[in-house]
């Protein structure tokens, strides 16, 4: 019975990541927060907009996004610029407004994979705070962990729902038949 109980220790000590295992990748989202913070445009961020992420996000994501922001490209020339784009306001956070302020708690990291909450808030003009909690998914590659995705938290109506990368793909999809 005890040799049980070692072996099922054992077991779960070896799934667990050692306790600085997160902090690679909470540096890494960290990075990206901070530089999504010093962002000022809503929606899809354009090519300019986007090499400023970029040293914190994963082969994958950017070019999601590089797609993402063809495919609003061509819905915009498709529809005369007579529609609003598939996605607007902030695209990195439940909120539509985006964030003001944000804290990445403790990640936790299982492989090549690693998911850090973050605490968000919004400070509106007129002094009235809101906040919420969002998921950031990291994946770790050759440069290091790279923000791969986001889970939304928001559960207010309105709230950007999903994921990120749902989200993206979404609008690339909607953009090839003009938003039917």
């Amino acid at each position: 019975m005890k040799a049980l109980a070692v072996l099922i220790c054992a077991l779960l000590l070896a799934g667990a990541a050692p306790a600085d295992a997160g902090a690679p990748s909470a540096a890494a989202a960290n990075g990206f927060y901070t530089a999504y913070l010093a962002r000022k445009q809503g929606g899809i961020p354009d090519a300019k907009a986007r090499r400023k992420l970029e040293p914190f996000l994963s082969p994958a994501l950017d070019g999601l996004l590089a797609r993402a922001e063809a495919a609003e490209a061509g819905y915009a020339a498709l529809t005369k610029n007579q529609v609003p784009p598939l996605l607007e306001g902030d695209i990195f956070t439940s909120m539509f407004e985006g964030a003001t302020a944000f804290r990445v708690g403790d990640c936790a990291a299982q492989g090549t994979k690693a998911e850090c909450p973050v605490s968000l808030s919004y400070e509106s003009p007129d002094d009235k705070l809101q906040h919420w909690s969002d998921t950031v998914v990291l994946v770790e590659t050759a440069s290091g962990w790279r923000v791969d995705d986001i889970e939304f938290g928001g559960n207010w109506p309105f709230a950007n729902k999903g994921t990120l990368k749902e989200n993206l793909t979404f609008a690339i999809h909607n953009a090839q038949g003009g938003g039917e």
